[in-house]
């Protein structure tokens, strides 16, 4: 979480002077896409980057740069975070080594099947006309 709150910290006070910088990186089309998430589902993309294997440093940068709502970016780095994370550890505590051999070799495979379901689910509200 502290990264997070560092990531944001950079986004919100220095982004002027790093954006430079991100344009000759492999993170300035991560960012780009980061800034569409941001204008169309705020709290949920912080929330989706922190569970799956999209560059969660990416984002919180984004948040900062783009003034998200601290109380918002931090509640959805925690859930989304804390889900990953105790999650996994959970797993492993469940299946043991066999488990941990598992999720190395799948885990970023089930981070973008869950972004995929959420995905999924967004465009079926969407369309069901609630949104």
């Amino acid at each position: 979480m502290a990264g997070g709150l560092f990531g944001y910290a950079i986004g919100y006070f220095a982004f002027d002077g790093i954006e430079p910088w991100l344009h000759t990186t492999q993170y300035w089309d991560s960012y780009q896409a980061a800034v569409s998430w941001f204008e169309r589902w705020g709290f949920w993309a912080v929330f989706i980057a922190g569970f799956s294997p999209i560059p969660y440093k990416v984002f919180t940068i984004a948040a900062g740069a783009l003034a998200m709502a601290l109380l918002s970016f931090t509640l959805a780095s925690l859930i989304g975070r804390g889900a990953r994370f105790f999650l996994v550890a959970g797993l492993m505590a469940w299946g043991g080594a066999r488990m941990e051999a598992v999720l190395r070799r799948t885990i970023d495979r089930l981070g973008w099947a869950t972004v995929a379901l959420v995905v999924v689910g967004a465009i079926v509200y969407h369309w069901s006309g609630r949104s």
